[in-house]
């Protein structure tokens, strides 16, 4: 069986030489004439039978479009036959829709309806086939396991509940150098040794360090991993989900340790999976879609502020116009994001990291004059735009949080890791409800609640109020000053 790369290439290529025959086939004249004559509905259109420059056209569009439809289906990600069926007719309909539109806005890249409504047909039977098959395992021992993790008293109890073919664990040699011989682990890599449960014994082979995660994963065409780890920190739990995301790999953690990782609603079991993806591929394209047309209307919108306000900022004490910090991405990453500089210069080297009084209602000291007027109109965060822009950041999502104060909160005990599986935002739920980060309980809840809730027209609304609050802002601000003078 195919993994890795080879599996995404073979699929891309068996996806365009199918469509490549699907639409040959349907421009022939046999079925053309067969199609329009004899199938309901259908009986009314005229056979059309496409040559030369239009046949080449016809064919390199619907090419086009089914391939780059199908693109979520090239990583090879281990899916149950009926997802798998249902993501290819979903996206496969998707591509018909896209080419009927082309063709209804565009009469010259136009596809014949007959052609269009034989084409799609035929790949729905074709493509779904093409995918199961190339998934096919030639063996029938089940779903490949392996454990993962830095705890041998919790690998110890999860193997009892794992189903299928367990080839054996990861984990590092520090954690088993103190562990005696007579102990649950051995620390000799490609040897089994036993773990002890209430039922005997089982032997698992340790497969390496947890470095060797992502050439286990490709190696032995792993499907499912079971995290195992004394702590979710960020340097190796999330850098073990982010491989297995990136490999589209199934990922499970015991009942027990599930604090920190989005699950599946409804689960059940000791083991319960983590929600790697919790949206539809299908959802993430409208998303990023969305995020560069706002992005790029914006920007060009606000030029002429982005030149007030640039100057504005060196008049006022010849200092620098951006400020940039790192902040939380998606599974505990950092990324680089800039602002306007509402601050004094290097306002945090004596203060150190640290959440604005503002956001608590309070006045902070070290927020400059024109700093305080980008604030109260939200004119600060214009360049975060750029974020957006390159992929960095999302238009609707939690707002990203400087790592060092990631572990403060932590540290008193919410749940923070779960944002980390959400593409940060310029806005989000928690700011339209107008909860900052000196409330960090109320804010996840809102934060899980809009992965649960997220699609494209949900995004719209938040979007659409957190532009009527950024407005009302901006008109109070005017009349306090109206009011003073």
């Amino acid at each position: 069986m195919l993994t890795g790369w080879p599996y995404r290439i073979t699929s891309a290529i068996g996806t365009v030489i199918l469509t490549l025959t699907a639409v040959l086939v349907a421009n022939h004249p046999v079925p053309q004439r067969l199609f329009t004559e004899y199938v309901p509905l259908f009986n009314r259109l005229e056979p059309i039978v496409l040559w030369g420059s239009s046949l080449a056209l016809v064919v390199g569009l619907t090419v086009g479009a089914v391939t780059l439809a199908l693109i979520p289906l090239y990583k090879p990600r281990p899916r149950r036959v009926l997802d798998t069926v249902a993501l290819t007719e979903k996206r496969l309909v998707a591509s018909g829709l896209a080419l009927a539109a082309i063709g209804f806005f565009n009469f010259s890249y136009r596809v014949p309806r007959a052609t269009l409504v034989m084409t799609v047909g035929l790949l729905g039977l074709a493509l779904p086939l093409w995918f199961v098959w190339i998934r096919h395992r030639p063996d029938t021992d089940g779903s490949r396991t392996i454990v993962v993790g830095d705890d041998p008293a919790q690998i110890e109890r999860v193997v009892p509940d794992l189903d299928g073919n367990v080839l054996g664990y990861l984990c590092p040699t520090s954690v088993l150098e103190p562990i005696s011989k007579d102990d649950l682990f051995d620390s000799r890599d490609g040897e089994e040794v036993p773990v002890v449960t209430d039922g005997g014994m089982i032997y698992l082979e340790r497969l390496g360090g947890l470095s060797r995660l992502e050439d286990t994963l490709v190696e032995c065409d792993i499907d499912t991993v079971i995290l195992a780890f004394r702590q979710p920190d960020r340097a190796e739990f999330f850098g073990a989900l982010d491989a297995c995301h990136e490999h589209g790999v199934n990922v499970k953690v015991h009942r027990d340790y599930t604090d920190s990782v989005l699950v599946g609603e409804g689960a059940v079991g000791d083991l319960v999976d983590v929600d790697l993806e919790p949206w539809d591929p299908q959802d993430h394209l409208f998303k990023r879609v969305f995020d560069v047309f706002f992005a790029s209307a914006a920007l060009l919108a606000t030029l002429p502020a982005i030149i007030v306000i640039s100057t504005a900022i060196k008049l006022e004490d010849g200092g620098s116009i951006l400020y940039g910090q790192q902040r939380t991405a998606t599974f505990g990453e950092t990324f680089q994001i800039y602002k306007f500089r509402s601050m004094i210069e290097n306002a945090e080297s004596v203060s150190g990291a640290k959440i604005s009084e503002e956001d608590a209602g309070g006045v902070d000291p070290r927020v400059t004059r024109v700093g305080r007027v980008l604030r109260k109109t939200h004119l600060d965060e214009i360049p975060q735009l750029w974020s957006i822009l390159i992929g960095d950041m999302s238009v609707v999502g939690p707002r990203p949080e400087r790592p060092k104060l990631d572990s403060d909160i932590q540290e008193g005990g919410v749940d923070w890791e779960k944002r980390w599986f959400i593409k940060p935002g310029l806005t989000g739920l928690a700011q339209i409800n107008e909860v900052t980060g000196h409330e960090p309980g109320r804010k996840l809840r809102y934060d899980i609640e809009y992965v649960r809730k997220q699609s494209f027209w949900f995004d719209v609304k938040i979007v659409v109020r957190q532009l009527w609050m950024v407005a009302m802002d901006a008109m109070a601000f005017r009349t306090r000053c109206g009011t003073t003078k």
